[in-house]
């Protein structure tokens, strides 16, 4: 009688587990999804950028199937990581995330998410990813391809970048909406009081208006900007500087295509250096003053000008791969 029962009791038992086994696949195979996509709007709803550690990147980013796209920042926000263009990455990518949650094309199709190295190193090992910060986008099906990472070198990391990027890869079109920033208008402001303010305590001698070397350093900063580049780093939003695999820094970008922030500078210090020298080297040739001061001008402008020439034109040379001309740097 008791073998009966326990014969009874395993054939139950067997039956349970298989009934509850099927079910446990059933839900995953049709549940399974619509529950991601539901806790997934369920979180944007809360925050617009979703911070993942490498469970939840496994769950709702490399978890087959979806019928969403997901962008992915990975970056490193920690101090000790030394990451200077992380923050700046994270506010843009954040006003692409909050600009999408608050426009009409707001749908559950597209998500954005952050993983920093610190929460999920074990997802930079998986990904391969030995730099911060990088964008990538897993579309609904399939793997990420090569365009699905953003060239930041190239294109840079603005918010408008961003989002013109996420609409050639998820046809999804957002609009970007920056939130008010009104330190422009108050510096230009200060600007013209303090300009109204020295006009009134002036309006007796008004002949520092006519100072030509005033209005020549005015037009000469403004050159150095523009020929440095100054504007496009404006638009593009480009890293300070570039630091390799190895720790290695860079801060002249390898190709014509893109410049980074510092280059801007030293290719301003380099061109004022070589007007310095032209100065110099115009006023050696004048009629009046002593020779001897005339002698110094024309050998310092002499110096300058061949020395810094030859450092620009060696810039110009590892931006522009096969260019045969050189002066005294290589």
């Amino acid at each position: 009688m008791q073998k009966a029962i326990l014969f009874g009791l395993l054939v139950a038992s067997t039956i349970l587990f298989y009934h509850a086994d099927g079910q446990a696949r059933k839900t995953q195979q049709g549940m399974t999804m619509a529950e991601r996509v539901q806790q997934l709007t369920e979180m944007s709803s809360k925050r617009a950028v979703l911070r993942f550690n490498a469970n939840k990147f496994k769950d709702y980013v490399k978890t087959a199937p979806r019928n969403y796209s997901i962008v992915v920042m990975f970056t490193a926000m920690a101090p000790q990581r030394q990451c200077g263009v992380c923050k700046h990455a994270n506010d843009e990518f954040g006003i692409v995330a909050n600009s999408f949650r608050y426009s009409q094309a707001y749908s559950n199709k597209l998500f954005f998410a952050v993983v920093d190295f610190d929460e999920g190193s074990d997802v930079f090992q998986m990904m391969r990813l030995n730099t911060a910060p990088v964008f990538i986008h897993f579309p609904a099906k399939g793997k990420p391809k090569n365009a699905d990472t953003m060239d930041i070198q190239r294109i840079g990391f603005s918010a408008e970048s961003i989002a013109k990027w996420i609409g050639e890869r998820t046809d999804v079109q957002i609009r970007v909406f920056r939130p008010p920033n009104y330190s422009g208008t108050l510096a230009l402001l200060f600007l013209f009081t303090f300009c109204a303010i020295l006009l009134y305590l002036k309006r007796n001698n008004l002949e520092f208006l006519y100072n030509k070397n005033m209005w020549a350093m005015g037009a000469l900063f403004i050159c150095f900007m523009m020929v440095s580049g100054q504007m496009w780093n404006h638009i593009r939003g480009p890293p300070f500087f570039h630091k390799g695999q190895n720790g290695q820094v860079s801060y002249i970008y390898g190709s014509s295509q893109g410049q980074f922030v510092l280059e801007t500078y030293i290719v301003m210090v380099l061109n004022a250096a070589i007007v310095l020298g032209m100065i110099l080297l115009t006023e050696s040739a004048s009629k009046r003053g002593d020779p001897k001061k005339k002698k110094i001008y024309a050998i310092a402008g002499l110096v300058l000008v061949s020395v810094f020439f030859s450092l620009i034109l060696s810039v110009f040379r590892s931006k522009t791969q096969g260019y045969p001309y050189s002066f005294l740097f290589k």
